[in-house]
């Protein structure tokens, strides 16, 4: 039944013709409960926490497409390490910044962690070339630095849990490579990366 139906139906019933106050109290009303039902069918948006260590962190060369509304949303929620130690290198002819998955090995890697949507994921899969060059793996994180209001739900000094793209499927002398506790596309290890659009295949 329509609002003014209601409205209608009231009138009626209790004979009077000087209902409009209580008929824009009703309206009212009905459009809050209305929202308030909306919003309790649609379904949440599902987020997910993502531990990024490379070029996807801020000034980084691949962080503008962490911006991009055309891939989905990602929100920055704060600085963390990983509890475990693990080989961060730089390795391959387009100086591609690699996780190795292979815990309690070089150092408690740094990064940043975001929360993105569905849509966001599964372009970082693509991106990541998932499961042929990296795979997505859960980590447990300390966190460093957290950003108020963010809506992460975490404290610095705090432990969490995320999701990273490391790596099993790294050349057997990768684990001799030198290994980074912080990657820096611009560092002094004078490996320049290399961005997609200027590679040869």
């Amino acid at each position: 039944m329509s609002m003014s139906s209601i409205c209608g139906v009231l009138s009626q019933a209790a004979g009077r013709s000087d209902l409009s106050g209580m008929q824009i109290k009703i309206k009212t009303s009905l459009h809050t409960s209305a929202v308030g039902l909306v919003a309790f069918i649609l379904p949440a948006v599902q987020m997910t926490h993502i531990f990024v260590y490379g070029t996807l962190k801020r000034g980084q060369p691949n962080y503008p497409r962490m911006l991009d509304p055309a891939n989905g949303k990602a929100s920055f929620c704060g600085r963390a390490s990983t509890i475990d130690k693990y080989p961060l290198v730089i390795a391959g002819k387009y100086s591609i910044p690699f996780l190795l998955n292979i815990p309690g090995q070089g150092h408690h890697v740094q990064g940043e962690v975001y929360s993105v949507d569905d849509q966001m994921l599964a372009f970082l899969d693509r991106f990541e070339s998932v499961p042929d060059m990296y795979q997505r793996t859960p980590v447990k994180l300390k966190v460093e630095e957290w950003v108020d209001g963010a809506g992460c739900g975490q404290t610095p000094g705090s432990t969490m849990e995320a999701f990273v793209y490391s790596t099993t499927t790294y050349q057997p002398d990768w684990v001799e490579l030198s290994a980074y506790e912080n990657y820096d596309a611009y560092g002094d290890h004078g490996l320049e990366y290399v961005i997609r659009e200027s590679r040869d295949d």
